[in-house]
């Protein structure tokens, strides 16, 4: 009789190549990562989408009062500042930070396309 190593099954451990070990740390940290930038993209486009239908408002008031295009613009670019510093913030970030001049962009272009 010829004596052959039993072939082992793959649900059992092989104690010559054990499991890796898995770092439970690193793992939860990567997690939060990605839910930090699901949050932070949702948050802040659903306030970009805020700002741009507070400028589709002002370019489609009928008769306005002086001023109040105006003061949707002024508020379409506190809105669009807040967003930015609102992704900061949900990152850990300090948000005084001069990409808040990118939320005052859209505010700009709205302004642009009233008065210009």
């Amino acid at each position: 009789m010829s004596e052959t190593t039993p072939r082992r099954r793959r649900h059992l451990m092989d104690p010559n190549a054990p499991r890796p070990v898995h770092d439970h740390a690193a793992e939860n940290e990567s997690l939060s990562q990605v839910q930090r930038w699901v949050m932070s993209v949702l948050a802040v486009s659903t306030v970009f989408h805020l700002v741009l239908g507070v400028l589709l408002a002002a370019l489609l008031l009928d008769n306005p009062r002086p001023g109040a295009q105006l003061g949707l613009c002024i508020i379409a670019g506190i809105l669009g500042v807040m967003a930015v510093g609102l992704g900061f913030l949900i990152h850990q970030k300090k948000p005084w930070t001069p990409w808040l001049l990118a939320g005052v962009v859209p505010a700009l272009v709205g302004a642009w396309l009233i008065y210009g």
